[in-house]
């Protein structure tokens, strides 16, 4: 575990033998202290964590990482003068810095190069999260696996979570978020990972990126970073020809996976069995196996696949491999909850590109009931903003019964639906997500399917919220 001496030896490049006392976690939000914790305090556009130092050493925190002095009664060590006194006052303890962030970078950075343990990276548009949970589930039938916690994937929560690592941790299991080109290439230089995961290259983030190349490009540089083979192992996804395209970028050993009977490990027969999950035939060298697994939709076959494919490059057992498959439903972004009309709601309601919103009007497709689609606007598309949601639209005249378009942007998503050939008075626009909510109270029946999906800013957890039966 880390020490207080190691985060000052991070910071200073001196060895300090007093102050041995263990850090606990690191934290950026003071109500998330526990007792031993670093608290880091970042400024921000409406709140500065500067302001709640002296709130998180009451909750017991042992170092707080300050870029600016504080009012507190913690003593404070200015480490922008060097040479520090070997004698470091004990916590809790005030390091005063140049830049709090990369402080908490360079901690971080000095920690896993102290940790002999093997760490895969997770990068994609869609996916990276269900995929990051069911591969650490699959290594922790051996392995001692930390894995990234929430949505923790950028150059603030991926030095969070490396500083939760311990010596007796294995494996390390990490998302990887991607805003702009180098933002990848950063964070595997403070990861250092051996597995690098590919899921695909959608049009989520084009706003800030560009365009689809420019995502690429960005995801690229996980593989890019990876030790050549034998050490380094890109799994890559045959199906998607951006991402196939990137073995030519990377001195690691590729691993295809996909539908496609030319990947290293290919999947057929998928069925969907509705909410009770998906079975298909899974396919490598000259194996064949028949799994059936609690995720739901047949596009989580492409997850399946991705911690199959971990797991046999880090030399697993079949075994072990299916156990952790089979060992609890995974699908966390996607959620089942009922209403009190006796409605299901499929939420999916925490983000929404147009890759992932089509995987969801296909799980509705394949289920029983009539099927009311609730979609509102996907953001930071960029230049594919019409087109991602005129192809939601045309899909969701496929599939709804009933559609119910929530924004601005929704309103092309209804447009695109009528065009398709659903009837008008099937259609209802509204702006926002509280104004569905008295609709959808009126219209919602028992054995209706109901799916809910937006992207984060449009709040659709609150339709769900409002709709569900509360016990």
């Amino acid at each position: 575990m880390l020490t207080v001496a190691e985060v000052l030896e991070a910071l200073t490049h001196q060895r300090f033998e007093s102050a041995r006392q263990p850090i606990t976690d690191a934290v950026v939000d003071s109500r998330l202290v526990i007792p031993g914790a670093l608290f880091v305090a970042l400024p921000g556009e409406r709140k500065d964590g500067h302001n709640f130092v002296q709130d998180a050493f009451q909750r017991g925190a042992h170092l707080a990482l300050i870029q600016r002095p504080v009012e507190t009664n913690a003593p404070i060590l200015d480490l922008r003068t060097l040479p520090l006194q070997a004698d470091a006052p004990q916590p809790p303890l005030c390091l005063l810095v140049q830049d709090s962030l990369k402080a908490l970078q360079d901690t971080a950075r000095f920690w896993r190069r102290k940790l002999h343990l093997k760490v895969i990276g997770i990068t994609g548009s869609v996916g990276k999260s269900t995929t990051k949970e069911l591969i650490a589930e699959v290594l922790s039938r051996r392995y001692a696996t930390l894995k990234s916690p929430g949505n923790l994937n950028n150059e603030i929560g991926l030095p969070l979570t490396i500083l939760r690592l311990s010596e007796s941790h294995e494996r390390a299991v990490l998302e990887m978020g991607f805003y702009v080109i180098g933002e990848i290439a950063f964070l595997c230089e403070i990861a250092l990972p051996h597995i690098g995961v590919v899921t695909n290259v959608g049009t989520v983030h084009a706003e800030r990126a560009g365009s689809q190349e420019a995502i690429a490009q960005g995801k690229s540089e996980l593989v890019q970073a990876l030790p050549p083979a034998p050490h380094g192992v890109a799994i890559l996804n045959i199906d998607d020809p951006y991402v196939r395209q990137m073995a030519q970028k990377t001195q690691a050993k590729v691993f295809f996976y996909g539908l496609d009977p030319q990947a290293d490990l290919w999947a057929d027969e998928i069925q969907s069995h509705g909410l009770e999950g998906i079975s298909f035939r899974v396919h490598y060298r000259n194996e064949i196996l028949h799994l059936r697994i609690p995720l739901l939709g047949r596009h989580s076959v492409h997850t399946a696949l991705r911690a199959i494919a971990v797991g046999l490059a880090d030399n697993l057992t079949w075994q072990e491999i299916v156990e952790g498959l089979q060992s609890t439903p995974i699908q966390l972004r996607l959620t089942v909850v009922r209403t009190e009309q006796g409605a299901l709601i499929l939420d999916d309601s925490y983000n929404a590109a147009p890759e992932s919103t089509l995987a969801a009007l296909n799980l509705l497709a394949e289920l029983d009931g009539r099927k009311i689609a609730v979609l509102g606007d996907m953001l930071e598309l960029g230049i594919y903003e019409a087109q991602g949601h005129e192809l939601v639209g045309r899909r969701a005249a496929e599939v709804a019964d009933l559609l119910l378009t929530v924004g601005e942007r929704g309103k092309i998503i209804a447009a695109a639906a009528r065009r398709a050939g659903m009837r008008r008075e099937n259609i209802q626009e509204v702006n926002d997500a509280l104004e569905a909510i008295p609709l959808l109270q009126k219209e919602l029946h028992e054995g209706d399917i109901v799916l809910v999906k937006g992207s984060h800013g449009m709040r659709m957890d609150r339709i769900v919220s409002a709709l569900e039966i509360h016990e």
